[in-house]
């Protein structure tokens, strides 16, 4: 607000001359940024540069200069995107998903080029990134042209979009009078968990991943929603010249750098599989902290007037190759070790995750399952994972094989820091202080408070209100952990007196809550109503009996009839004895553990 109220009170004059330091500034950052790779100012520094030489332009249009930033940005494209037919077909590659698929791979090249075994033949290898390929075409220095890879042939004209990524020189000089440079763009792993952060807040569907967040970026028909988006470009080849100057594959990557492009560091050469393979391994043991997601390695030959030799296949080249990782598996380190307490009262222990896409799910949680499986021992004290137990700093592999909730497969205690110490599990509730109390025979520890324990009260209420249960209308999860925590709700009872206590005559306390108005809050009202009356099966499912789900709660009902019949029945068969507690037990269905419950 206060640079805005500056920006009014410049003159025309003032105007230009601030509009010329601001363009000498941010020419200068921009260098020291793509080219130098050693940005002078902080991002946001930049942006509020940029953000004042909008305004000035806004309210001087006619002084605007022809080198402003502000140029880099494209009008946004109104009706779907032109297509563009490639100079140069961008096609894909072919994938090695083994070792012996890469040894393969050489050995392909050296029949084809009729090479010894023994001849030295150079390779490069540089991580695969996962994220969405473009090509940049700029004619005498200027990018003319920014296109999505489409089919190979032809793709879709994103220019003004592309114009808007700050890897992305708008110009460069000492380049051929054509050029086009291939790579990729991507979204780095922090930049994707405050998009989606932002998403949530704002009632917006989140995104699965970074390489979907960055396609759906990068496609947006407004240029402003893309300039809004942080994303970020790898060059790795080269489209159509009009002048080959290099003769290797390292040596285009060399160049593109020199002409400002974001080139990936870990791009290296080899000379046999086995070092690349060992590359491979490398890269894959580190995946987690390259704050971006790659899904494999990509070797090329490098020399090239070999790759001209070697040349293509329908739509792969043979002088490359993409050998993937496997995609439900991934390896990354424990941060930490967090205690769930569920409604049951049940100790669930969950491993808090360097982010880490596996399967195409942003993975950052993993199940630990409870203190025996920590402790590299199953519940009858044999050992799995040959007895290597799990510890906060812990380097694991991770799965998901389908599975909702990831879990970890292995720990490579190769990677354990020295002085790391054995996870110790709690013997009192982390959310109230309860003694926590492993039965005999039982896997799980528990929770002895009860009600009072505030995380088995709202995961109770959440149980209570599930769509099984009274399913409620505008009474969820949210909902819920905002009435408990403001002490409207505290007990299953309490959500049919809310009206009484809240409704007529203090609404406005509902309305101040976002998302809430006077038709809103009677809506929830009449609902809570409604359900006054239900199903005894659900009745019986909502109390959140251990053990007792829907099925069980069905055959109870259905057995009892009436909610007084029932409510009687327990009570008398509280003491495990009597002529109830020998009808509970010979219900088909319902077996000893059940009726103890």
């Amino acid at each position: 607000m206060a640079a805005q109220t500056e920006v009014n009170l410049l003159n025309k004059k003032q105007a230009t001359v601030e509009l010329g330091r601001l363009a000498k500034i941010m020419a200068q950052a921009d260098i020291a940024y793509h080219q130098n790779d050693a940005p002078e100012i902080s991002d946001a520094e930049y942006d509020a540069l940029k953000q004042r030489n909008l305004e000035i332009e806004a309210r001087f249009p006619d002084v605007k200069r022809g080198d402003s930033p502000s140029n880099t940005v494209g009008a946004p494209v109104s009706s779907g995107f032109s297509k563009v037919k490639h100079a140069v077909a961008m096609m894909s590659l072919g994938n090695a998903f083994t070792d012996e698929d890469v040894t393969e791979f050489d050995v392909r090249i050296r029949k084809f080029l009729n090479l010894p075994h023994d001849q030295p033949l150079e390779y490069t290898a540089e991580p695969k990134i996962d994220g969405l390929s473009l090509s940049l075409r700029y004619v005498d220095g200027n990018l003319v042209q920014a296109a999505t890879r489409g089919d190979g042939e032809v793709g879709e004209n994103v220019t003004a979009n592309a114009l808007t990524l700050r890897d992305i020189p708008a110009t460069i000089t000492g380049a051929p009078d054509i050029l086009e440079v291939r790579g990729e763009v991507y979204m780095s792993h922090a930049d994707f968990a405050a998009l989606n952060e932002n998403q949530i807040s704002n009632d917006a569907k989140p995104f699965a991943n970074p390489r979907n967040a960055a396609a759906g970026s990068l496609r947006q028909l407004d240029s402003e929603i893309t300039k809004s988006r942080p994303l970020h470009f790898f060059a790795y080849a080269l489209g159509e010249v009009s002048e080959v100057f290099s003769d290797t594959q390292s040596g285009i990557i060399e160049r593109l750098a020199g002409f400002g492009f974001s080139t990936n560091p870990l791009i290296k050469k080899f000379e046999t599989p086995a070092e690349m393979l060992e590359h491979y391994s490398n890269i894959e043991r580190d995946r987690a902290n390259l704050g971006y997601d790659i899904d494999g390695v990509v070797y090329k030959v490098n020399d090239l007037a070999l790759q001209s030799r070697l040349g293509f296949r329908t739509n792969t080249p043979r002088w490359a190759i993409a050998h993937k990782f496997p995609a439900e598996l991934a390896q990354t380190i424990i941060e930490d070790i967090e205690i769930q307490v569920g409604r049951t009262g049940a100790l669930s222990p969950v491993a808090r995750l360097k982010p880490i896409t596996v399967g195409g799910v942003v993975v950052s949680n993993a199940t630990l399952h409870n203190e025996d499986y920590i402790a590299g021992r199953d519940s009858f004290g044999n050992p799995i994972r040959e007895g290597r137990d799990i510890r906060v700093g812990d380097w694991v592999t991770v799965y998901r094989a389908g599975d909702v909730i990831p879990k970890i497969k292995d720990v490579d205690i190769s990677r354990r820091k020295t002085g790391s110490h054995p996870y110790v599990f709690p013997d009192v509730c982390p959310e109230c202080g309860s003694a926590s109390i492993r039965e005999e025979g039982e896997a799980v520890a528990r929770c002895s408070g009860g009600l009072i324990c505030p995380a088995q009260a709202v995961e109770k209420l959440k149980h209570f209100v599930s769509k099984a249960a009274f399913d409620i209308d505008g009474l969820g999860a949210k909902q819920v952990e905002t009435f408990y925590r403001d002490g409207w709700v505290k007990t299953p009872a309490d959500i049919f007196t809310l009206n009484e206590r809240i409704g007529a005559g203090n609404l406005q306390l509902l309305k101040n809550f976002d998302g809430w108005g006077d038709k809103s809050a009677q809506k929830l009202f009449d609902a809570i109503e409604a359900k006054k009356d239900i199903p005894l099966n659900r009745l019986i499912f909502a109390l959140g009996i251990r053990h007792v789900g829907e099925s069980s709660a069905m055959t109870l009902a259905r057995h009892y009839g009436a909610w007084q019949v029932f409510n009687s029945a327990m009570e008398n068969a509280r003491d495990h004895i009597g002529p109830d507690w020998e009808t509970l037990n010979a219900i088909d269905g319902v077996g000893s553990v059940l009726a103890a419950a």
